[in-house]
């Protein structure tokens, strides 16, 4: 049950915050609409094997009483955070460096944020396969390097499980570098509700949006920059879900690849 509940979020970022990955595309020119799409899932899920880069950037994150401005240095044990403002206060220095150190030591928590991003990979790239499949595409209009694409659900489509059910109901736009075969961004809103068993356990009302943006950080990265989702629900006998969050990445910088816990606070603390 509690299964559910805890992967509300994941039904929109699985499909479209972690749906986003990246690396250099194949250069074969595509055919058709749906091919379009094959091509880039393609590219995104061999990004998600190769990428191993390591970045710094600036994080405003807004959520129903809860606004936090940070700073976040990616290494391959985790990310830290400096937490420089929240909810409208800064914080201090000492405040910061305890957050930092707290983390660097806290071997446990550590594993936690690697297993949820495994369990988020796991996720995307069970979505990202779905994605050709679970729409009806057609082109819109295709400017200078872009091609927009608009999907709609498929009505032969068979989605298995809870998290593909919220997938398919969604309707919207996706933007696709030709040249790189890359996802530059994708929206949608959710045409109809979803029910749990029947509405036993809740589910999702109509009308939920999501828009979600990424550019070009260096060395043929690609890195989501803006991530905009607003759902409401109701799941586990009626508790109330409100998804509302936006989300900025900015000043990005790339970082050694093997950088250490040390030299990554160190680089957090100069920033201004």
């Amino acid at each position: 049950m509690a299964q559910i509940s805890d992967a509300t979020r994941s039904y929109v970022t699985a499909f479209a915050s972690i749906l986003l990955i990246g690396s250099m595309g194949r250069r074969a020119k595509a055919e058709s609409p749906q091919q379009v799409v094959e091509e880039a899932v393609q590219t995104e899920l061999q990004a998600a094997k190769s990428d191993h880069t390591k970045w710094i950037y600036y994080e405003t994150d807004i959520k129903p009483g809860h606004t936090v401005k940070q700073w976040v240095a990616e290494t391959s044990k985790g990310s830290l955070t400096r937490v420089v403002e929240e909810n409208g206060r800064a914080t201090s220095e000492q405040q910061q460096r305890s957050r930092i150190e707290s983390f660097i030591h806290d071997t446990a928590a550590q594993e936690r944020q690697r297993r949820a991003g495994q369990q988020d990979d796991r996720e995307s790239a069970k979505m990202m396969n779905l994605l050709p499949h679970a729409f009806i595409w057609t082109v819109t209009s295709s400017q200078g390097e872009n091609i927009t694409l608009h999907y709609k659900p498929n009505p032969k489509f068979s989605a298995p499980d809870y998290e593909s059910r919220v997938f398919a109901v969604m309707e919207g736009d996706l933007v696709v570098n030709k040249a790189e075969h890359r996802i530059v961004s994708i929206k949608g809103r959710m045409m109809s509700g979803v029910k749990f068993l029947g509405g036993l356990l809740g589910g999702l009302d109509p009308g939920g949006t999501f828009n979600v943006e990424r550019r070009q950080t260096g060395n043929g990265e690609w890195q989501i920059t803006g991530t905009h989702v607003h759902i409401h629900g109701r799941i586990l006998f009626f508790k109330n879900i409100s998804e509302q969050e936006d989300d900025e990445k900015t000043k990005f910088r790339q970082l050694p690849t093997n950088i250490s816990f040390q030299d990554a606070e160190k680089e957090l603390m100069e920033q201004h």
